[in-house]
């Protein structure tokens, strides 16, 4: 099966979570397409890379600015939120959802953008993406700034993005044990303030030798990035929307998670 052809077991998840759209008594016009086929046609701009407006109309996934617009509404009414709260529940629940520690990272910048200069050259705009997963590399959350900005300014943004998370009995938890990342994210201020959050960090310095184990913790987000810029529109952006970019990201993310609670079955 295609990857963009939306399966039963992830629609009977989104379906619930969805705005209904209340059609006009009143010169209705065309009736809208049903959501699942705009979402189809999402899935294939995000696996494809494809700009919107060449979306192909004789696959049936409608127009891409039905596509477009559909993503919008769906983003402001938090959909992609409240999906990603009942993923991670799941995989709680499970008991394949390490809370236990966080791993930090911000790959490389988008290959277009329009939110900054590149901070390598000046003359160039771009865009960087900064992820936070779990112990096994489960994205917890994603944003986007403009390349020019420094990985540890989204430090503490992350941690304050990542959702409660239920599945188990007693209080949601949110806050990590321990926090994981390279040398970009080396400094004390910042260090301190991990701290007084509760959560130990083991942030590598600056200076140092490699080999000081952080790796064997580190390696997974390393792998998450590979799969979230395995969706060609993660990493090429073309929106000048920072909005619209970000949705395609945190429906990639939430791909990933469901990837995840398959592969248990």
């Amino acid at each position: 099966m295609s990857p963009w052809i939306v399966s039963d077991e992830l629609w009977d998840r989104l379906e619930p979570l969805l705005p209904q759209r209340e059609r006009r008594s009143r010169y209705p016009g065309h009736k809208a397409l049903p959501d699942r086929e705009v979402l189809c046609g999402i899935l294939y701009v995000l696996h494809t890379g494809i700009q919107l407006e060449y979306l192909p109309k004789e696959l049936g996934f409608g127009s891409g600015m039905t596509c477009w617009r559909r993503l919008r509404d769906w983003n402001e009414a938090g959909v992609r939120r409240r999906l990603h709260e009942v993923l991670p529940a799941e995989l709680n629940a499970a008991s394949r959802l390490d809370r236990s520690r966080c791993v930090v990272d911000s790959p490389r910048q988008a290959l277009k953008g329009h939110t900054g200069p590149s901070p390598v050259d000046r003359g160039r705009t771009g865009s960087k993406h900064h992820l936070i997963t779990d112990g096994h590399g489960t994205p917890l959350a994603v944003s986007l700034t403009g390349g020019n900005r420094n990985d540890i300014t989204q430090l503490l943004p992350l941690l304050d993005a990542i959702p409660p998370v239920r599945g188990r009995v007693g209080r949601p938890c949110r806050e990590p044990d321990s926090l994981f990342a390279d040398r970009s994210y080396d400094h004390d201020i910042y260090r301190d303030q991990v701290r007084e959050r509760g959560i130990v960090p083991a942030i590598a310095r600056r200076g140092t030798r490699h080999g000081t184990g952080l790796g064997t913790h580190r390696w997974v987000i390393e792998r998450s990035v590979a799969w979230l810029h395995g969706f060609r529109r993660a990493r090429i952006r073309w929106e000048r929307r920072a909005d619209i970019h970000e949705a395609f990201l945190r429906l990639a993310c939430c791909l990933i998670t469901h990837r995840q609670l398959s592969s248990l079955r």
